[in-house]
């Protein structure tokens, strides 16, 4: 009998994601409730969590994982050689006990319904809720008929309606090599406007654009908490035949010989050394320096005032923090996430979290 559930807590509103750094307990061993079982560390926390009842810990992480809020750390059961389905020893199940007890979701799942404003009190409980499944529940609803308008070759669609898209916006208008021929978003009313520019409707709106000549979009979804939904939004766009050209900032310096691909936005007064490489997809924010010869990765995210020396390289999917500063030569793994002001003297594994402030030498 399985007697209680150790999930991953949330450490801080803004971080989803938390490093498992200590596991003080042995598979199958006794405990007590309140007995310390992990250490966990986000950017900018750390915390010990502890056995919610008494009976024996089933391991179900490893140090060194990065887990999402709501992972399965452990399991207390009754007896030691308690026998567990497969369902029971995964840790990846999402359970949101602050929307129902009873709801176990997925977390790409779970993106997808925030993305398209679900009610999770509509969910289903009786299973395990798949992307399947939420886009079969959102697929009920029908997207809104446009007026009759045409797009040149010249037009662009922003997808997203938030803070990022409002600066996705006034870049796009300081270039002045494109027209915006709306905003698309799954959470704002059709018919509204941000800075101007009109909400056309949810996604779904997408195909009538595409029949109607459309040919360009820019990702307005920054996906700071994380950067699955800013990847997920890219290959919708891809999906639908959108082209992603990159955007640079008139205020931004990009160096001839440095490399921007698709899909790429470098805001206002960064700066993008000689010889640097950034892959597509990737955000080079406001103030950011990418000095000579850096390599970043498909779908990173620099983060305002962030400074890289040169030879530096990081990988895909990783989130490089506001005012971060590195070493020359530095190799920043893939999906790694280094916090705000930290200082960055050695190189950074695959998935690991940096402490904001933190001094990196090396493996703790």
């Amino acid at each position: 009998m399985i007697k209680a559930e150790i999930l991953v807590p949330l450490l801080n509103a803004n971080e989803p994601e938390a490093r498992l750094v200590g596991v003080h307990v042995k598979d199958g061993q006794s405990v007590e409730q309140g007995s310390l079982l992990f250490t966990l560390e986000t950017t900018k926390a750390a915390a010990e969590v502890e056995s919610a009842d008494s009976g024996y810990v089933r391991l179900l992480a490893r140090e060194g994982d990065v887990l999402s809020v709501g992972d399965r750390l452990a399991l207390i059961t009754e007896t030691s050689d308690e026998a567990l389905d497969a369902e029971a020893k995964t840790a990846s199940a999402w359970k949101l006990e602050s929307e129902d007890a009873g709801l176990r979701i997925t977390k790409p799942a779970r993106a997808l319904a925030e993305q398209l404003g679900l009610d999770f009190a509509q969910l289903p409980s009786d299973r395990l809720v798949t992307e399947a499944l939420v886009r079969q529940i959102a697929g009920s609803s029908t997207a809104p008929i446009l007026p009759d308008i045409h797009f040149a070759k010249d037009h662009i669609l922003i997808y997203g309606a938030g803070g990022h898209a409002k600066a996705v916006v006034e870049m796009v208008q300081a270039i002045g090599a494109f027209q915006i021929a709306g905003i698309v978003d799954d959470k704002v009313t059709a018919g509204t406007k941000v800075l101007g520019v009109p909400i056309l409707g949810p996604r779904e709106v997408i195909p009538q654009l595409v029949e109607r000549g459309l040919k360009l979009a820019a990702n307005g979804v920054g996906g700071i908490i994380d950067i699955n939904i800013r990847v997920k939004l890219f290959e919708l766009l891809e999906t639908m035949g959108l082209g992603l050209p990159p955007l640079v900032h008139p205020r931004a310096t990009v160096e001839q010989s440095a490399s921007i691909g698709e899909g790429v936005q470098v805001f206002a007064n960064a700066y993008v050394g000689s010889s640097a490489v950034v892959q597509p997809r990737c955000m080079i924010n406001t103030n950011a320096v990418i000095s000579h010869d850096c390599e970043i990765g498909s779908y990173t995210h620099v983060a305002p005032g962030a400074l890289l020396a040169g030879h530096v390289h990081v990988g895909e999917r990783s989130l490089v923090g506001m005012g971060v500063t590195t070493a020359i030569g530095i190799n920043i793994g893939n999906g790694a996430r280094i916090g705000n002001g930290a200082v960055i003297y050695a190189h950074v594994p695959d998935k690991a979290i940096i402490p904001a402030g933190k001094i990196w030498g090396g493996k703790d």
